[in-house]
């Protein structure tokens, strides 16, 4: 089952880095999408209807609040991480910035000092998306390491764990083995029953966070994050935020550049969240957008001798429809996995499985390989396997906090797609057109935020960022989990937004093999010369 979210792989991106991507993409409330972009909270940011009906994010005065000034005037003591050639550091931020005095919370950054003679040219944050995705993780075992090597000799690279995750006061909810029970539920219900079985489900995972989480749970927006960069910005010394944002990144640093458009500095948004829309409509794109992503996938497949879906020469529909027949059985019979706490591959693992491999065409093959095993040997492992990266749970059976943060940034950033069965059940034919395959599995998925134990305190909204430098954004015209039209879109919306295009497969497009992406991202990042307007690359 989804909750929501956005992994690791070439020589940019970590197999890791893809699948953390992935994961909070497609998650808690649903889809990454569903509840990614936010509006700032009623405290720490105001807003005017626009035109299209939707509010506007307003920029923060130039001044910083006396009552934040301990905050920005903190100093970092950096120590050894046990990662040679990186360092670690704790910084404090308000729980609460409408009362910086009711407590704070301790955020975790790491860094990479700049490898060149040269003089640096400051700090560069990046962020892999989720939300719920481990910075810390993404910097020290992909981007210190991978990134060009021109761009880590003039930055000191940054990274930190946003609020309620991973080593940043992480949200916690389900043990294990209730995770595990959560993620083999029925996301497709044939009836009453297995309905009422799905909405306990949300409810248990909800209510335990509640639980166990309770304090710090009203505080993980998006927008309490963007303000928490801000303070690290001026603790680095920077005088402007220079930043590399993957997936839901790009809507955390849209979110910074709306609240601090002049603290803008050299900003990159690969694979762009669109943040004026609603949850509904984020979920139902993103349902398109993986339906893009199969039918490619489906094309590549029926040219080989050794896909599992159908004959050499079948065609898309044919392949989705024997894909549909497979699911099908698993909801009546799942497969042995041989896994040691017995667990089977159910049909909505097996969706997980199946969407996981959507975001990389690397992994295509290993999808096939899964696919067949499970349809033609009845062994499922494979599936199980792409699903358990998907939701981070390792061989003990421990998941890692990522789809709790997920949830609960998502759950608070927006109003719920749906608030209760009979909502999603209206909407599952629009959801079965975008996607026949996953439709809807999604379209169910989206029901998780209606049970939430904190209300929203975001609503849909644009993004300008009146006065900010050059912002590029990145968009994949066949991204599964960022649908193209959303990059356009923010694109559209900053004032100082520049798209860069890239014709091809898979999410994200920094790091996937484009010399032409890559160049002209690293020009920028150097030399501070955004691509040219209207540049594509394949």
């Amino acid at each position: 089952m989804h909750i929501r979210r956005i992994t690791r792989r070439t020589p940019i991106r970590s197999r890791a880095h893809t699948r953390t991507m992935a994961a909070a993409l497609l998650s808690a409330a649903a889809l990454l999408a569903s509840a990614c972009s936010s509006a700032g909270s009623a405290s720490t940011a105001t807003s005017a209807s626009t035109s299209a009906g939707t509010a506007q994010l307003a920029a923060l005065p130039r001044s910083t609040p006396s009552a934040l000034a301990p905050y920005y005037a903190q100093k970092l003591t950096w120590r050894d991480c046990g990662v040679p050639g990186f360092q670690c550091t704790t910084m404090k931020a308000p729980l609460d910035y409408a009362e910086p005095g009711a407590g704070d919370v301790r955020l975790a950054v790491a860094r990479k000092k700049a490898t060149g003679k040269a003089k640096p040219l400051g700090s560069l944050l990046v962020n892999p998306g989720g939300p719920g995705g481990s910075a810390v993780d993404y910097l020290q075992q992909y981007a210190g390491i991978g990134y060009p090597a021109e761009v880590r000799a003039r930055y000191d690279m940054v990274a930190v764990d946003p609020r309620g995750v991973a080593r940043s006061e992480p949200v916690e909810c389900l043990d294990g083995p209730q995770m595990d029970t959560f993620t083999e539920t029925d996301m497709t219900p044939d009836d009453q029953q297995e309905t009422d079985r799905l909405v306990a489900e949300f409810k248990t995972f909800a209510e335990a966070c509640g639980k166990r989480s309770a304090q710090l749970l009203r505080h993980v927006s998006t927008v309490d994050s963007a303000r928490d960069m801000d303070i690290l910005r001026a603790a680095l010394g920077d005088q402007r935020l220079n930043y590399v944002g993957a997936s839901y990144g790009t809507f955390l640093g849209a979110t910074y550049a709306g609240l601090f458009p002049a603290r803008v500095g050299r900003m990159v948004l690969d694979g762009a969240m669109n943040p004026s829309l609603s949850a509904r409509e984020l979920n139902l794109q993103q349902t398109a957008g993986f339906e893009t992503a199969f039918q490619s996938f489906a094309r590549d497949c029926a040219k080989r001798t050794d896909c599992p879906l159908g004959d050499k020469g079948s065609t898309p529909t044919q392949i989705a429809d024997n894909l549909g027949t497979f699911f099908k059985k698993l909801d009546a019979h799942p497969v042995p996995t041989g896994d040691p706490d017995g667990r089977k591959l159910t049909e909505s693992l097996a969706t997980t499985g199946v969407i996981a491999a959507m975001y990389d065409q690397a992994e295509w093959e290993q999808l096939r390989d899964a696919l067949h095993t499970a349809m033609k040997d009845n062994d499922g492992a494979g599936l199980l396997a792409l699903s358990d990266s998907y939701y981070e749970r390792d061989a003990d059976g421990r998941y890692s906090n990522l789809m709790f943060a997920n949830a609960a940034v998502n759950c608070l950033d927006l109003p719920p797609a749906f608030t209760s069965p009979e909502g999603v059940e209206k909407a599952l034919p629009e959801f079965e057109k975008a996607s026949p395959v996953f439709g809807p599995n999604l379209a169910w998925a989206s029901l998780n935020c209606a049970y939430w134990p904190v209300r929203a305190t975001g609503e849909p909204h644009r993004i300008e960022a009146k006065g900010a430098a050059p912002i590029v954004v990145v968009g994949t015209t066949r991204d599964p989990a960022t649908p193209y039209p959303w990059a356009q879109s923010l694109a559209g919306q900053l004032s100082s937004g520049r798209l860069l295009t890239y014709v091809g497969d898979g999410h994200t497009a920094y790091g996937r093999g484009s010399t032409c992406i890559d160049s002209a991202i690293n020009t920028y990042l150097l030399n501070g010369t955004p691509p040219a307007k209207g540049k594509r690359c394949s």
